[in-house]
């Protein structure tokens, strides 16, 4: 089988949802990574930044399946994973899937819903399966969830768990546009007479799990593992920190800094591959101390102090 170049077609993909999402190119680089190394993203920002748009662009240039879920308080958790319904021809019941049979899920507002809703994603995001009436169904492969919520509006919503917020890799914001990039967005939709943007399908399933599996042989020094370990051990370790970070904020730091240094073109990881997603990684999986809730960025400022507590290695020809 040939060798895809991961970096040639990483760079198309991200030139090409960019047409849609102007000016967020670091963004989409990182989301990017995410579904590379199989972690799932959550989006929280503003309304109207393009939180959406970002995940529906993405999922028609990788021409992957794609399903939307607009979460609500009502939702129920059968909405989502489906149900068995009786079918009065046949006499049976049979499965009628729900939305998360999809290679990408795209659960909007994530937080509106109620708890007993948001853990139906549980099983799904850790397990890639789903059970129904005690029998575990397999997701497709790949699956993926991008998940969105708004930082500012806490009528009528409810927190993520711990354990939820732990099965998402990255915490992205994708940020207002400069008042350049607006105003390309504005003539860009006087130009092409319509709202929807159109994108070309760039990848496909099979060459998605090629990509995957090249990403598997990228190299990483024993340091830098040593690293990323140190760094978790220490906000466990921390006074300010109530609950510090899990092994899986380690496992996602090692496949992200892995599925970068491959868009990126390189065959190893870099320490600066680790250092760029560090606060994306550990920020949301940290729990602070009671009477630090109050502080602003407080939680910013324990991650620096972690980063800074630990000398980052350096490798000799890099």
């Amino acid at each position: 089988m040939t060798e895809i170049n991961i970096q040639k077609i990483s760079n198309e993909i991200i030139n090409e949802v960019s047409k849609a999402v102007i000016g967020k190119n670091e963004v989409i680089e990182d989301v990017l990574a995410s579904f590379y190394a199989s972690g799932h993203v959550l989006l929280e920002d503003n309304p109207g930044v393009a939180k959406t748009l970002l995940a529906k662009s993405l999922s028609t240039v990788l021409g992957l399946e794609f399903s939307r879920v607009q979460f609500t308080p009502d939702l129920l958790p059968n909405d989502i994973t489906g149900g068995h319904i009786y079918n009065r021809k046949t006499n049976e019941f049979e499965l009628n899937k729900g939305p998360v049979f999809s290679n990408i899920l795209l659960a909007d507002e994530i937080n509106r819903a109620s708890p007993k809703t948001q853990s139906a994603l549980l099983e799904a995001m850790a397990e890639k399966q789903v059970t129904l009436e005690g029998v575990c169904q397999k997701l497709p492969d790949p699956f993926w969830v991008i998940a969105t919520q708004n930082p500012l509006e806490h009528e009528s919503t409810f927190n993520l768990p711990e354990a939820q917020l732990d099965r998402f890799a990255l915490k992205l914001s994708i940020g207002y546009p400069t008042e350049a990039l607006e105003i390309q967005l504005l003539m860009n939709r006087l130009q092409r007479k319509q709202d929807e943007v159109s994108l070309t399908q760039i990848l496909n399933t099979q060459t998605v799990q090629q990509i995957k599996q090249q990403i598997e042989h990228v190299e990483v020094n024993e340091s830098l593992v040593t690293y990323i370990i140190q760094l978790i051990q220490k906000t466990r370790n921390s006074s300010e920190i109530a609950l510090g970070a899990s092994p899986r904020a380690g496992l996602a730091l090692l496949a992200l800094a892995r599925a970068r240094a491959a868009i990126q073109g390189r065959s190893f990881v870099k320490p600066d591959d680790i250092k760029h997603f560090i606060y994306k990684v550990l920020l949301h999986r940290i729990v602070l101390k009671p009477e630090l809730y109050l502080s602003k960025d407080e939680d910013i400022k324990q991650i620096t102090h972690v980063i800074e507590s630990i000398n980052l290695p350096v490798l000799e020809g890099i």
